[in-house]
C-alpha cells in the first residue's frame, strides 16, 4: 500500500490492510493450514487478536487474550519468518479468570534489532500472527516511530490504527494515554456511538475490576487495532481515562466516592486490568527492583541514535489540578487574573512527577548525551507548551457572550479564558508551572537542552517550540490528534470555519505555538536520522465509517543546532 509520505490522499480500506499487514492472509492465521470453519473458530478462540511490547535489547513481551472459560494452557512460539519455519523459540504458559484469560509472556534471549513473528495456539486453535522487534544496538542509520493518543471507542473506528498497521516507515508505535475511556451511556460521544453502534460495554461508567476488563475487551474487537497491535511493538504510558477523567493522588474530578465508592479501590482495579491487557512489563520484569504497577514509566534506548522516556504525570506525584470554577467569581480584573497565575498556577511546590521518575530521567537523559545520540524524546502524556487564550470577543471570533442570550457554555469559558489571557487547559503542564521549570532545569543539567516531546491528550495536532520562563530554549513537542476524540473547538460546536480561525487565533497569540488544527483525527510519525528528522502529521478523513483516507496535513524538519532542535516547516 502507498505509504503517506506525499500530500496527496490515497484510499484505504480496513480489509485491504489486514490481509495486507505484515503479508498475512486476512484471517491473520497465515500457515496454520486450517479451513475457513476452523478460521472461525480461532477467531471466536483468540477474539481479542495478539499484541506486543515494551521491548529492550534483548526481549520482548508478546500477549493475547482466550475467550474461554476455567484454566486454560496455551502454546507460544517466536519464529524468524512468517510461516514459522525457522522458530526461534516455543513454549507453554497458563491462563485462568483470576487474570481475565489474558496471556503475557516475557521473551528473552534474544538478539538486538531482530525482527521476529509470533503466534500462541489453544488447543486446535492458532491466533492471528503478530510482529515485533527488539531494540536495536549500536550504529542506526533511521528510526520510525508513529504517535497516537485518545481511542474514543464511541466517537468512531479506530482507522488511524489501521493506518499506521500499513505504514511501512513506522518501527514502533508509542502510545500517550487516554487508549479508552471510562464514560457510560450518558457520557461522552454516545450521541454518535448510537449512531454506529459502538456504544460502550458495559452501559454505566466503569469503576470495578470487572467493568474495566470488560472496557479494555470492548476496546480490542475494534478492526484497526487488532492490525495496529499486530503489526508493530507498542510503547505506552497512560494518561487518565486509563482510570477516570483528571485523577491525582488523592481523588479524580470524574470519580464521586458517594456513588462510585473508594477511589484508591477504583484506581487499583483500573491499574491491574490495564497491565492484565495490555504488552507491558510486570514490575518483577524490570531492573529496577521493588517498583509496583503504578510506577509505570520507561527509558527505551535506540542503538546509537535517540532515547525514549516515557512519562507517568497522573497517580505518582500529581498535585490536584485547578479548577477554574472556583475562581471564576473572584477574578474581576487583570490584577486578580495576574495574581491567580502567580500564586495559584504558578506556586511552588506543586508536582508531576515522582522523585523516583526524576532520578531514572536524569540518568537516562545523561547516558544519552555521554553516549552522543543525536535524539532525546519524551513520552509525554499531555501538552507542555504555553497555551493561553486569546481574546476571542475582542478579535471578533465569538460575541460577547454577556450580551448574547444564545451563547453556549462553550463559547461561555473560552471567552473568559481569552478575556484574562488564561491558559487554555489548567490541568496539562500549563497548570503545574513549578513542575515544568523542574523538568526543564532537570534536562539542563543533564546537558539535555533539545529535548523532543512526543504528546497526546488535547486531541489537536501541534508543531511547538518550547522555551522557559526566561525565553531560553527548552525543545520542542509534537502533539497528536485523537485516534478518534474529537478537538475541542469541533466538539464544542464552533464549526469548520471558526475553529479553523481559532487555531490560526491561538498560533498568533502563543509564541511557541508554531503550527496546530484540531479539525482533524490521527496519527503523528516522526522519522530520526543521525542527521536530521522530520514529523508528518497524517489525518484520516472520517471515523464514521471503516473505509477512508489519509491525508499528510503538514510535514516539519526537526533540526539540531547549537542552542537547541528547532521546527522548520517543509
Amino acid at each position: 500500500m502507498t505509504s503517506p509520505d506525499s500530500r496527496s490522499s490515497f484510499p484505504v480500506s480496513r480489509r485491504s490492510t489486514i490481509a495486507s499487514l505484515v503479508g498475512l492472509a486476512a484471517s491473520g492465521l497465515l500457515g496454520s493450514g486450517h479451513a475457513q470453519s476452523q478460521d472461525a473458530a480461532d477467531k471466536a478462540v483468540f477474539r481479542h487478536g495478539v499484541a506486543s511490547g515494551d521491548p529492550d535489547h534483548a526481549s520482548v513481551v508478546i500477549w493475547t487474550r482466550v475467550t474461554a472459560s476455567g484454566e486454560q494452557q496455551l502454546q507460544w512460539q517466536l519464529a524468524q519468518d512468517v510461516a514459522f519455519e525457522k522458530i526461534i523459540q516455543q513454549g507453554s504458559t497458563v491462563t485462568d479468570a483470576s487474570r481475565d484469560h489474558t496471556v503475557k509472556v516475557l521473551v528473552d534471549q534474544l538478539e538486538a534489532g531482530v525482527t521476529c513473528y509470533y503466534r500462541f495456539l489453544a488447543g486446535a486453535a492458532v491466533s492471528p500472527v503478530g510482529r515485533t522487534r527488539t531494540l536495536p544496538q549500536g550504529a542506526l542509520d533511521r528510526l520510525g516511530i508513529a504517535l497516537v493518543s485518545c481511542s474514543n471507542y464511541p466517537f468512531g473506528f479506530f482507522n488511524a490504527y489501521d493506518a499506521i498497521a500499513s505504514d511501512a516507515n513506522v518501527d514502533f508505535v508509542l502510545h500517550t494515554g487516554d487508549y479508552l475511556y471510562e464514560y457510560g451511556h450518558d457520557g461522552w460521544g454516545d450521541d454518535v456511538a448510537q449512531t454506529l453502534g459502538r456504544r460502550h460495554e458495559p452501559a454505566h461508567e466503569i469503576v470495578s475490576l470487572t467493568d474495566y476488563r470488560i472496557r479494555h475487551a470492548q476496546y480490542k474487537t475494534d478492526a484497526g487495532s487488532q492490525a495496529m497491535h499486530a503489526a508493530h511493538p507498542l510503547l505506552a504510558c497512560w494518561d487518565d481515562h486509563e482510570s477516570a477523567n483528571n485523577p491525582w493522588t488523592g481523588g479524580a474530578q470524574n470519580h464521586q466516592k458517594e456513588t462510585e465508592g473508594d477511589w484508591q479501590a477504583r484506581r487499583a482495579a483500573s491499574v491491574q486490568a490495564y497491565f492484565e491487557w495490555m504488552p507491558i512489563r510486570e514490575p518483577e520484569w524490570l531492573s529496577q527492583q521493588g517498583r509496583t504497577q503504578m510506577q509505570f514509566w520507561r527509558s527505551y534506548s535506540f542503538g546509537d541514535l535517540a532515547t525514549l522516556f516515557t512519562l507517568e504525570t497522573r497517580h505518582t506525584a500529581r498535585a490536584e489540578q485547578i479548577d477554574y470554577l472556583a475562581y471564576a467569581d473572584k477574578i474581576t480584573s487583570a490584577a486578580a487574573a495576574s495574581n491567580l497565575v502567580d500564586t495559584v498556577i504558578a506556586a511552588a511546590e506543586r508536582p508531576l512527577l515522582a522523585p523516583e521518575l526524576e532520578t531514572d530521567l536524569l540518568a537516562a537523559l545523561k547516558s544519552s548525551v555521554e553516549r552522543k545520540q543525536p535524539w532525546r524524546l519524551i513520552g509525554n502524556p499531555m501538552p507542555i507548551a504555553r497555551t493561553l487564550v486569546p481574546d476571542v470577543v475582542q478579535l471578533g471570533l465569538l460575541p460577547d457572550p454577556a450580551q448574547d442570550p444564545n451563547a453556549s457554555d462553550e463559547a461561555k469559558v473560552l471567552a473568559w479564558k481569552g478575556k484574562w489571557n488564561l491558559p487554555f487547559y489548567p490541568d496539562t503542564w500549563d497548570g503545574y508551572e513549578w513542575a515544568r521549570e523542574r523538568l526543564y532545569e532537570l534536562s539542563r543539567q543533564a546537558g539535555a537542552g533539545d529535548l523532543v516531546f512526543l504528546t497526546g491528550d488535547s486531541h489537536s495536532f501541534w508543531a511547538n517550540q518550547l522555551a522557559d520562563a526566561k525565553g531560553q530554549s527548552a525543545g520542542i513537542e509534537l502533539g497528536t490528534a485523537g485516534v478518534t476524540s474529537p478537538g475541542d473547538f469541533v466538539s464544542s460546536g464552533f464549526g469548520d470555519q471558526l475553529s479553523i480561525k481559532l487555531d490560526q487565533a491561538f498560533i498568533d497569540h502563543n509564541p511557541e505555538i508554531v503550527w496546530t488544527d484540531n479539525m482533524h483525527q490521527g496519527y503523528v510519525r516522526l522519522d530520526l536520522t543521525p542527521s536530521g528528522a522530520v514529523a508528518d502529521f497524517v489525518a484520516v478523513d472520517t471515523v464514521l465509517q471503516p473505509a477512508y483516507r489519509t491525508e499528510l496535513l503538514a510535514r516539519f524538519a526537526l533540526v539540531t543546532r547549537t542552542e537547541g532542535v528547532f521546527i522548520e516547516a517543509l
